[in-house]
């Protein structure tokens, strides 16, 4: 019966009327007491001190109701009170005690009046009884929260938290607020030295050597680790969170405080690890103003802009101040979605949205016609490369023939800058979508002139882009496994496609024709691993991983594509200018014309056989084309 009234005057926290009301009752219950106390050896006295008193009563609750309106202890939620809280009571008391005492010291100047003022030890002891009742008020409803509506949370959760500084106490309060989960903090651990055998909320902190460890977490049944440094190093926290995943902890971590909702920070804003957290790496740091230059006032035209690589350049190109934005596709749907969410994200921008196929050369020169863009960034190409090994037709006449379509058209108009993504599998191909890609990229090489300049940039992977591996892990473990891996041993580089994107932006600002910046893609991952990681932060039990083959074109390593025998630096530590051979254009022009010929007779060892004549680096790999490699 008690335990349910406690919950029925929990279920809403006490308004501030109500708290203030509370308040002045405490002065007034304490103002009485210190009287009591005052007049214990002659109770009967008071009676002939009557009209004293209640000018005196008068004049504190006065008092204290202005100290309250200064300091606003009220404004406090008691169930959340905490050491800001109990501050306030004490600078109200504080506060009250000093104005009674200037006024009892000008009273005493006035003779008549100094018996309607407390003094002295009655002064003290009415100043000390209001400071403890509020605050014990304030602390005892805080633990009959905690400890009564505690049994109806759903689940204790034992966890430690990495950093005992800023971050680390306020995820420590947000958490002793959670109303939906019962949170045990067991430890703290940080890397200072002086913060060893020291405490903070009476929880005790360690050095990570110490806590992440077999014999701690399951002595004292950690469940749960939270990265409370948002300034971290990404270098360290993937370690980490390595080390976490392996004592199969749940790991989560306190986000930057610009991305706190309405500048608040609650229990529901601490994320889950993400496998992009284990793969990310230090942000990028971009001249913006370069940027910014390149793109303000000018027409932009992005092609495959509803691509995972197309549509955050679309993103970020909204974030600069173009004259207009010209988004084509030939995918209406994925196009539709893109309208949708940049007319509500940047109403204000001028955004055209076409559909198109780079392939329809009299459609690309109507909307070039019809737009005369400044720059166009070409992002439209087939990238999938088992499905490009099995059909040679389709990736010539995408990513040969409509990038050819896009760069002619783009000569023709007078566009300045034509920006080709192109992939680190054209490099020294292996499969039909590197080659075709590096066809591409050399036709677009060899036809900057003055007026049109032809820059490619390179990268690899690009994290959560349609048909990568992660997304292909998250369906398998949502079906319960296996994880599907074509070798052990395989390795790829990888990178985010907001980062991929901001390289993408700046190699163009800095590109004067005839360019092929490469980006340096960090480390090689490891997909077995990538996929161990995974099964970790599912938490999933018995998922297996299975090893499946190379797939047609598919290599075990991809090639590095930053050495310092193949680049040359820039001015941004990230971004290369690749060395490759030059090719004349006449030449490279009756190339595509002999593959545009044999392209028609649909002839798929013809039209790969065409490609290696034009690429001979292209050497087949676990392919059905590899009979035409020279042996």
């Amino acid at each position: 019966m008690i335990k349910r009234l406690i919950i029925r005057f929990y279920r809403k926290p006490m308004s501030q009327f109500s708290l203030l009301m509370c308040d002045i009752l405490l002065v007034v219950v304490s103002f009485f007491l210190s009287k009591l106390v005052n007049y214990q050896e002659n109770f009967l006295s008071i009676f002939s001190h009557t009209t004293e008193i209640l000018v005196q009563f008068a004049i504190v609750v006065a008092v204290y109701a202005a100290a309250f309106a200064i300091f606003k202890p009220f404004k406090s939620i008691m169930r959340y009170t905490g050491f800001g809280d109990i501050q306030k009571v004490f600078y109200a008391n504080l506060a009250a005690f000093g104005a009674l005492a200037v006024v009892k010291i000008i009273a005493y100047l006035h003779k008549p009046f100094e018996t309607y003022f407390l003094w002295g030890r009655e002064l003290i002891l009415l100043v000390a009884l209001v400071l403890v009742a509020m605050a014990f008020v304030r602390l005892f409803s805080r633990f009959v929260y905690d400890n009564v509506m505690d049994s109806r949370k759903k689940e204790t959760r034992r966890i430690v938290i990495y950093g005992a500084g800023d971050a680390g106490k306020l995820t420590y309060n947000v958490l002793s607020k959670d109303s939906t989960l019962r949170n045990r903090i067991v430890a703290f651990i940080d890397d200072n030295p002086d913060k060893h055998t020291k405490q903070l909320n009476s929880v005790p902190i360690y050095p990570s050597q110490k806590v992440l460890t077999e014999d701690f977490v399951r002595g004292n049944d950690i469940d749960e680790l939270i990265i409370a440094i948002p300034s971290l190093r990404m270098e360290a926290k993937q370690s980490i969170i390595g080390k976490a995943l392996a004592l199969n902890l749940t790991v989560k971590s306190v986000p930057d405080a610009s991305r706190w909702t309405e500048g608040q920070f609650s229990a529901s804003q601490i994320e889950n690890i993400k496998i992009e957290d284990l793969l990310a790496r230090d942000p990028i740091v971009l001249d913006n103003s370069n940027i910014k230059s390149e793109i303000e006032g000018k027409v932009i035209l992005v092609s495959g802009a509803a691509g995972s690589i197309g549509s955050e350049l679309s993103r970020q190109l909204c974030s600069y101040s173009p004259r207009r934005l010209v988004f084509l596709d030939n995918a209406e749907s994925p196009l539709f979605d893109l309208q949708f969410e940049l007319r509500n994200s940047f109403p204000d921008k001028d955004i055209a949205f076409v559909i198109a196929d780079i392939r329809d050369k009299l459609r690309i020169w109507e909307v070039f016609d019809k737009y005369s863009p400044d720059i166009v960034y070409h992002a439209a190409a087939y990238k999938h490369v088992p499905f490009m090994e099995e059909n040679p037709y389709e990736a010539v006449s995408v990513n040969i023939f409509g990038t050819k379509n896009m760069a002619d058209a783009a000569i023709s108009h007078g566009v300045k800058k034509f920006v080709m993504v192109s992939t680190d599998k054209a490099v020294n191909p292996t499969n039909v979508m590197g080659a075709t890609k590096r066809v591409a990229e050399i036709y677009t090489q060899s036809h900057t002139t003055p007026d049109t300049h032809f820059i490619t940039t390179r990268f690899g992977n690009v994290l959560g882009s349609s048909g990568s591996v992660i997304p292909l892990f998250k369906k398998q473990l949502a079906q319960g496994g296996p994880l599907t891996i074509t070798h052990k041993e395989i390795t790829r580089f990888f990178m985010t496609i907001p980062e991929a994107c901001n390289l993408v932006l700046e190699a163009s600002s800095m590109g004067t024709g005839g360019d092929i910046f490469v980006f340096d893609m960090g480390k090689p991952v490891k997909i077995y691993d990538l996929a161990k990681n995974m099964i970790r932060l599912s938490h999933l039990d018995n998922i297996e991983i299975k090893e499946i083959g190379l797939r047609p074109g598919e290599k075990l390593y991809e090639e590095l594509l930053a050495t310092k025998e193949n680049t040359l630096p820039t001015h941004h530590p990230k971004i290369l200018r690749a060395k490759v051979r030059s090719y004349d254009p006449q030449t490279v022009d009756e190339c595509l014309q002999r593959l545009g010929a044999i392209e028609k007779t649909s002839d798929e060892f013809a039209i790969v056989s065409e490609i290696k004549g034009i690429v001979p680096e292209y050497i087949s790999n676990n392919s059905v084309f590899s009979s035409l490699d020279k042996k």
